[in-house]
C-alpha cells in the first residue's frame, strides 16, 4: 500500500457539500455553473446519496468559483465577499501578537463584512470561544458555517506553524446525515443542535506567533483550501488515528489485532473507543478502501483489477461488489462518468 498522507485520499459526501453548491448555483447562469462542475471534476449530477467528493474537487472549485463569481464566499453569505478580501485578512492577522490577537484580528475583519452573522470572541472554561452570532432569523447555512470556522483555524495554524489543537466545534443546526464527514475537517468533538455555531480553543495553546513574510501570505492564498480545510490531526478521535495506521501499514496487516497493537490498547479497548466515535474497524478500512479506489478511478488508467489488488482483495469481483455497496455504482460506470464530466 502507499504511504501518501491519509487526507491525500480522504472524501466527503455529495451531500456535504450540497449547500455550497445551491449557494453557487444562485450566483451563475445555467451554462457557467455546470461548467465549473465539470472543470472541477465534479459529476453534473451531484444528487446520488452515496455519491463522493474528493479533496482535489473541492478545492479546484473553491479557486475557479472564488474568482469567477467575484465573491470569495461563493454565495454563501448575504453580501458578496469582494475580490482580494481574504489577501487582507491575511495581512492583518499576520501582524498579531498571538493567537487570541489574531483570533480578535479575524472577528473585527469579518464583522465589517457580514451582515448576516457577527462574531463574538469570549472567554469561557480557561479558553477562548469564537461565536457566530445571528443577526436575525436566518436559516444556517452548513457549509458556509463549517468553511468560516475552518478559515478561522486554518490562520491560526498557519500563524502558529503547526496544527492548532481544536477544544471543540459546535454548530447550531441539527445533526445532519453526513455527519461523520465533519471528522475531516475538524481535530474535535464535534456538537449540533448547539445554541451558537463556535469554535474553542484552550488558552494554553494559543501562544506567540511565528512570524510570516509576504512570500508565505501569497503560498497561502494559492494554495486555498488545500493547506487548511482537511485536517491534518490524527489524534483527537480513535478512528482517525486508526485510518493513519491503515493508510501506512500493508493490508496483510490491516486488521484489528495489528491497529490495536500499534496503538498500545488491547482489541477490546480499540472496540469500545471506535464505538465511542460511532463507527467500527471494518467500518473505518472500508471507507479508506472507498476513498483510495476512488482516486485510482480518477487518476491515471490503472486496471480496475490493479486498483482491486492495491486496496486489499482477493477478486476484482469482490471489489465491484463492494465499491457498488460503498458509492452505489460499479468501478466502470464511475470511471465512465468521470470520464464523460470531465
Amino acid at each position: 500500500m502507499t504511504r501518501e498522507a491519509p487526507t491525500l485520499f480522504s472524501t466527503v459526501s455529495s451531500a456535504f457539500i450540497a449547500d455550497w453548491l445551491v449557494a453557487l448555483r444562485s450566483l451563475c447562469a445555467q451554462d457557467h455553473y455546470l461548467s465549473l462542475l465539470d472543470r472541477s471534476g465534479l459529476l453534473t449530477d451531484q444528487s446520488a446519496p452515496q455519491g463522493r467528493v474528493t479533496l482535489d474537487q473541492i478545492v479546484c472549485l473553491y479557486r475557479l468559483a472564488a474568482v469567477e463569481t467575484a465573491d470569495e464566499m461563493m454565495g454563501l453569505w448575504s453580501r458578496p465577499i469582494r475580490p482580494r478580501a481574504l489577501q487582507h485578512l491575511l495581512t492583518s492577522v499576520r501582524e498579531a501578537t498571538s493567537l487570541t490577537s489574531a483570533l480578535y484580528r479575524f472577528s473585527t475583519f469579518w464583522n465589517l463584512l457580514l451582515d448576516d452573522y457577527q462574531f463574538e470572541l469570549s472567554e469561557a472554561a480557561n479558553g477562548m470561544a469564537l461565536r457566530l452570532v445571528p443577526q436575525g432569523d436566518i436559516a444556517a447555512q452548513r457549509f458556509g458555517q463549517m468553511l468560516i470556522l475552518k478559515l478561522a483555524h486554518g490562520l491560526l495554524s498557519w500563524l502558529a506553524r503547526h496544527e492548532v489543537p481544536v477544544k471543540g466545534v459546535d454548530f447550531a443546526f441539527d445533526r445532519p446525515v453526513f455527519e461523520e464527514d465533519y471528522a475531516l475537517i475538524f481535530p474535535a468533538p464535534i456538537v449540533f443542535g448547539a445554541p451558537a455555531t463556535t469554535i474553542h480553543f484552550d488558552a494554553k495553546v494559543l501562544g506567540p506567533v511565528q512570524v510570516r513574510s509576504s512570500a508565505d501570505l501569497d503560498r497561502f492564498l494559492e494554495n486555498a483550501p488545500r493547506d487548511w480545510i482537511f485536517t491534518r490531526s490524527q489524534h483527537h478521535t480513535q478512528s482517525l488515528r486508526v485510518r493513519a495506521y491503515l493508510s501506512e501499514a500493508g493490508w496483510e496487516d490491516a486488521h484489528l489485532t495489528g491497529a490495536a497493537r500499534a496503538l498500545h490498547m488491547t482489541p477490546r479497548t480499540l472496540i469500545r473507543r471506535l464505538e465511542a466515535d460511532g463507527t467500527s474497524f471494518q467500518a473505518i478500512k472500508d471507507a479508506l478502501r472507498r476513498d483510495i479506489a476512488i482516486r485510482r478511478l480518477q487518476v491515471g488508467e490503472t486496471s480496475i483489477e490493479a486498483i482491486a489488488q492495491d486496496v486489499g482483495f482477493a477478486s476484482a469481483a469482490s471489489f465491484h461488489k463492494a465499491f457498488q455497496r460503498w458509492t452505489g455504482t460499479t468501478p466502470s460506470s464511475y470511471r465512465r462518468r468521470q470520464a464523460a464530466d470531465s
